[in-house]
Order: C-alpha cells, then sequence, then structure tokens
C-alpha cells in the first residue's frame, strides 16, 4: 500500500511517498522544496502560491512513479492559518508567527480576557505567537471580508481537495479551541464579536475529507485520490509515530521548535498548570499531549545562517563535531529569553547574554554550539521533571523524534539532564505518523497501538544512557539561577 505526506516545515517542506508492506512502513523523499518567511510590503509573511506549486511538483513526481497510491494528507506547524474569503480564495497575505504584529494581538486580547480566564477556556500556554494573538491583530477589515478562518495544514488539504475542516490536532493548538468541550472556545470568540459560523466544523484526526481535486488529478496524472486529515499538526502526527509502550514515558519532538510532553486521557487545566505554562493539545484518538512548546534548533540554524554570510559554511554533522571538542559548561544561556526570538545576529546575541550574566562569552564557533546543545538539554530536564510533578507520574524513557534526534550529542547531553534513559528516533517521524494515520483510516492498520509497533520495526533507534549526574546536576543550579 502507497501513501504520500506531504509535511511543511518552517525551514522546508516535502512530499513524502509511504510503503505499507509486510508489517513494515518505508519512506521516499519524493520531492523537497525550500521555505521561510520573507519580508514584504505587509511584514514577514509564508509565500503560499510558491509552496502549493512545488506541492504540485510533487505531485506530478508521484504520478510519474506509476504506483497504486490511495491517498495523501498535509501536515504543518501549527499557529498560522489562512484566511478564506467569500470565494473560497486564500486572502493574501498569510502572516509568519514571528511577525512584529503579535504584540499588538497580545494588547488587545488582555483588554478584553484575563490570561486566566483564557487558559481556563483553552488550556494553552502563553506564547506570543498563539493563534488568537495574531487573529486579534488582525484588521477589522480583513476579519469582515474573512468566510473561513483555517489552520495552515487544514488550509492545504482544502488546496488539495476543496473542503475546509479544522482537524482536531491542529486546531486544538490555535488558543481558540476547548479541550473540554472538544470545541471551538466560543467564549473568546465572543469577547471578540467573531462569527461562530466563520470557524468551520471540527473533524477527528483520520477524517475522509474528498477525493483530489479534478483539475489537479489531471494536471499531476494521479488518479483522484483520498485527501485525509490525519494530523494536520506536524507534533501530532510525529508523536502518533512514537515507537513507546505503557505510560512512563514522555515525548520531545525536536526540530525547529522542541516539544516536549507526555500523552494522557485528560487535559490538565490548573493553577499549577498555568503557572508552569504547559499546554494541552489534542493527539490522535483524542488523547492529549500535555506538553511545553520550548524554542529549540532554531538557535543553531540561526547561527548557521549567519556564519554562511560571514563565509563560514556548516553542516549540523560539522556543528556537533566542533561542539565536541569545546570545553563543557564554559557558559550557559536561558534559550527562551525573548530575546533568541527573532535577533538578527544569533552568535552575537548569545555572547551578548553570556556576558551580562557575567559570563565568559563563547570563544569559538563550536563555544557557541556546545553552549547552546548543553542550554537545551539543561531546559528539557526543567520541563521534565515539571510535566512529572504535574501528572504525579514518573518518567523513565523519553523518546526524541523528528530532525534533532539526528544530534548525538544532544541526544547524549539530553539524557545526561533529565537522569533518564533517551530513545532516539525516528528522524522523519512526522511523516512517519501522517502515513499511519492515513494507513488505520483506510482501515490499512487496526489502531494506533498497532501502528506503533510499525514503526518500531520499521526504523532503526540509538539508545542513550544518563551519564556524570553530579556534573550535571551542578551545571542544573547555573542553569536555574539564569531562568
Amino acid at each position: 500500500m502507497h501513501y504520500l505526506a506531504c509535511d511543511l516545515g518552517a525551514e522546508s517542506g516535502r512530499l513524502m511517498l509511504g510503503t505499507l508492506e509486510d508489517g513494515r512502513l518505508s519512506l521516499e523523499e519524493l520531492h523537497r522544496f525550500p521555505n521561510g518567511p520573507v519580508e514584504t510590503e505587509h511584514g514577514f509573511c509564508w509565500e503560499i502560491p510558491r509552496l502549493f506549486s512545488e506541492l504540485k511538483t510533487g505531485l506530478r513526481i508521484a504520478a510519474s512513479r506509476k504506483l497504486p497510491i490511495k491517498s495523501i494528507s498535509c501536515d504543518a506547524w501549527g499557529l498560522d492559518y489562512f484566511l478564506l474569503d467569500e470565494s473560497g480564495e486564500v486572502m493574501e497575505p498569510t502572516f509568519c508567527y514571528r511577525d512584529n504584529r503579535n504584540q499588538k494581538g497580545i494588547d488587545r486580547t488582555l483588554d478584553k480576557l484575563s490570561w486566566e480566564a483564557i487558559y481556563e477556556e483553552t488550556g494553552i500556554q502563553f506564547v506570543q505567537i498563539n493563534s488568537l494573538f495574531q487573529m486579534a491583530a488582525e484588521s477589522t477589515g480583513r476579519i469582515e471580508q474573512m468566510r473561513t478562518f483555517l489552520p495552515l495544514g487544514d488550509g492545504f488539504n482544502y488546496l488539495l481537495c476543496g473542503v475546509a475542516k479544522a482537524e482536531i490536532s491542529l486546531a486544538s493548538t490555535t488558543q481558540l479551541y476547548n479541550p473540554r468541550t472538544g470545541n471551538w472556545a466560543h467564549k473568546i470568540l465572543d469577547a471578540f464579536n467573531w462569527d461562530h459560523g466563520k470557524f468551520p466544523e471540527l473533524i477527528s484526526s483520520g477524517t475522509c475529507l474528498s477525493t483530489l481535486k479534478p483539475e489537479l488529478a489531471e494536471e499531476s496524472g494521479l488518479d483522484q485520490i483520498e485527501v485525509i486529515a490525519s494530523c494536520s499538526h506536524d507534533t501530532g502526527s510525529a508523536v502518533a509515530a512514537v515507537p513507546a509502550e505503557g505510560s512512563d514515558w514522555a515525548y520531545l519532538s525536536s526540530g525547529t521548535w522542541s516539544l516536549i510532553g507526555m500523552e494522557l486521557p485528560e487535559p490538565i487545566i490548573t493553577d499549577k498548570s498555568r503557572e508552569l505554562n504547559f499546554t494541552n493539545e489534542i493527539g490522535y484518538g483524542n488523547t492529549v499531549r500535555l506538553l511545553r512548546n520550548c524554542i529549540g534548533m532554531w538557535l543553531l540554524s540561526e547561527c548557521r545562517r549567519i556564519w554562511a554570510e560571514e563565509g563560514q559554511e556548516y553542516d549540523y554533522a560539522t556543528l556537533t563535531q566542533i561542539a565536541e571538542k569545546a570545553e563543557s559548561f564554559t557558559s550557559l544561556i536561558n534559550p527562551e529569553d525573548e530575546r533568541f526570538f527573532k535577533p538578527d545576529d544569533m552568535p552575537r546575541t548569545i555572547a551578548g547574554f553570556c556576558l551580562e550574566t557575567n559570563q565568559p562569552e563563547p570563544a569559538t564557533h563550536g563555544a557557541t554550539v556546545r553552549c547552546v546543545l548543553e542550554s537545551l538539554a539543561l531546559l528539557y530536564a526543567q520541563r521534565l521533571k515539571e510535566a512529572e510533578e504535574l501528572t504525579g507520574q514518573p518518567i523513565k524513557r523519553l523518546h526524541i523524534v523528528g530532525g534533532g534526534s539526528r544530534n548525538a550529542l544532544l541526544n547524549q547531553f539530553t539524557a545526561n539532564a533529565c537522569g533518564v534513559e533517551v530513545i532516539a528516533g525516528p528522524t522523519e517521524a512526522t511523516a512517519l505518523g501522517n502515513v499511519l494515520v492515513q494507513a488505520i483510516t483506510l482501515g490499512d492498520l487496526p489502531d494506533l497501538t498497532s501502528a506503533r509497533q510499525v514503526v518500531a520495526q520499521s526504523m532503526d533507534m540509538e539508545s542513550f544512557q544518563p551519564e556524570d549526574s553530579a556534573v550535571w546536576d551542578t551545571a542544573k543550579t547555573r542553569f536555574k539561577e539564569l531562568t
């Protein structure tokens, strides 16, 4: 059986071919294309027409393989969204979550609702990039013109089949969804006088939407295959592919952002969870992903970008090599300090933080990378401990999935800091989860448990055991002072 997964990330997008055969799942990248927000006259925005054009190129490549492909599904990062007008066209621009308008949206929101009321209604952590704040920053004219609000991954499924519905794993990230009622957060919509009818029908993960538009089928050479809303949120798909058993595990979806947490049967919305700024997102099968959304490999990707502009290009493997040679714990940063959100020069910003906190400025590129990796590992340890406090459930294993799971040095640092076994892989968890949910939806796999067993049988994983606990305990004390 063959399936297509369109996985859209903040740095790149790709169309993947998933093949399920004899209890094993394989992935093949058919088409990869660059992504990234661009500065426009409107602000920091996404190039949606170009991205969809790239997706159509991928469809033509898929058709050229002459395989009996059953379905396709798109997943994407959370929080950004399409606005559709009365004719169903995407209203330009599609803003990026890093646009400077967000503070205006926060101010408008908190004029209408207290933070405590927002969290009680949605169970979503305070992050300046939340869809709620972005929507609050929209002009009155844009709100009046829009017919439909549609989270980004669901928007690409809409472009494929013409059906505009919001899949709950993605809708639940927006801070416009109530995880207790399983519906849009009507108290929040009412506070802004937003028409409830402009927020589409909510659907479960693994819902068949329609078939590929006839014109797309003809243009690409594909049949009118099923378009499925698997888990439209990339983290929802990634967690569905975590090859875990039992209940004493946590996950870390490691990419541009780091999302660390636990899979639970019910949301936790309490004063304590609000104070710790934990979020409740919906996963496959109406599970709850209790997690913290933290900064992740963005720190390194921005360092790479600046060093490349200066004439020194590194791939991620080389960054790890130069970090291994640097001295340990020379300097630490608080990765969640707001200065790291969108700096002009990430290495200089890291150096500035170190100097301000009476630490040595990293003397080499390797020292900067090591500073970032050690700091991220310490941040993960802090978040994992908080998750244990909220649930009362001890964690014995941490599954790291996504692109960041390739970084063996960070994996070892994370095991050391957290004091638990780290199981790294699969790297392509998002695309895997996307495909697996399609397979379950079409009856090719019975349930999520069997799907996770397929991942364990199909993909290579690596285990990291904690080391140097005393040294890392000392580092935790230093890190706590910085945060």
